[in-house]
């Protein structure tokens, strides 16, 4: 039997994590000479089914001094080992704008994450003025379907079914159907998200199983599909596979107009 955490426990473990979280970012600061604008929890913690002992997914959005922005060709993100249970990894600002112009909504996401550990206001009301512009049209939509794409054949070419790997297709692939019908930001929790696009109760009761094993870190890493949501996967990729997919535009021009004024907001 899986011992259970206790909640002062849990609390004591995220406080912890907390304090490293920060300590790494002010050291990414110091290290490369750059502004963290926010940063926040972008994977499993903020999809509402993390396990106990799963990683902190942390994703920050960094601006350079102004010389920088003055020569191309640079590297544009910022990745450390993985390392004491923390994932920690950020785009330069540039990088971030144009990628969300150009439909990747994975920005968006980090800015509704409900575990923030830096923000810099004036900066982030900015940023987030882009987020119903952006889910009112195209461009979120086929985001999302490339990413449950992109995990789905990842998946595909393994011998048995990682579970946090299905999870991974499923989530994104619901999100691209919020996207299509209600042209809003979709819910960044799985289950929220799977109780209003999922109309077979079935699948939802398939889907909340999985769910309560990885969130008690009773689920096995590796195991058999659950047939329905298997069978609602691979017929949702099939068309996704025959759908002519629109070319995607990042405006650039727009982008380094959205730069600047995030860094006047800074005093950059």
């Amino acid at each position: 039997m899986q011992e259970q955490t206790r909640p002062q426990e849990a609390d004591g473990k995220a406080d912890a994590a907390r304090r490293m979280v920060l300590a790494r970012l002010a050291r990414v600061e110091a290290e490369h000479g750059v502004r963290i604008l926010y940063a926040a929890e972008g994977g499993s913690r903020s999809w509402g089914y993390a396990a106990p002992d799963s990683d902190y997914d942390v994703r920050f959005v960094y601006l350079h001094p102004a010389p920088w922005y003055e020569f191309g060709g640079q590297r544009d993100v910022i990745e450390l080992p993985l390392a004491d249970g923390l994932d920690i990894s950020g785009w330069e600002l540039r990088k971030a704008l144009r990628l969300t112009l150009g439909g990747n909504a994975a920005l968006l996401e980090w800015l509704a994450s409900p575990q923030v550990y830096r923000q810099h206001a004036a900066a982030c009301r900015v940023l987030r003025e882009l987020g119903p512009e952006h889910f009112a049209g195209e461009a979120a939509y086929w985001h999302y379907l490339a990413v449950a794409r992109k995990n789905y054949r990842g998946r595909k070419l393994e011998q048995q079914l990682r579970l946090k790997k299905y999870l991974y297709v499923l989530r994104p692939l619901l999100a691209a159907h919020w996207v299509k019908a209600r042209r809003s930001p979709p819910p960044l929790a799985l289950e929220e998200l799977a109780a209003q696009t999922l109309g077979d109760a079935g699948l939802r009761a398939e889907l909340a199983g999985l769910l309560a094993l990885k969130a008690a870190g009773a689920a096995p890493e590796y195991g058999p599909a659950t047939p329905g949501l298997q069978d609602y996967i691979d017929s949702a990729m099939q068309a996704y596979e025959a759908a002519a997919r629109p070319r995607r535009h990042s405006d650039w021009a727009r982008a380094d107009a959205l730069l600047e004024q995030v860094r006047l907001a800074c005093g950059a």
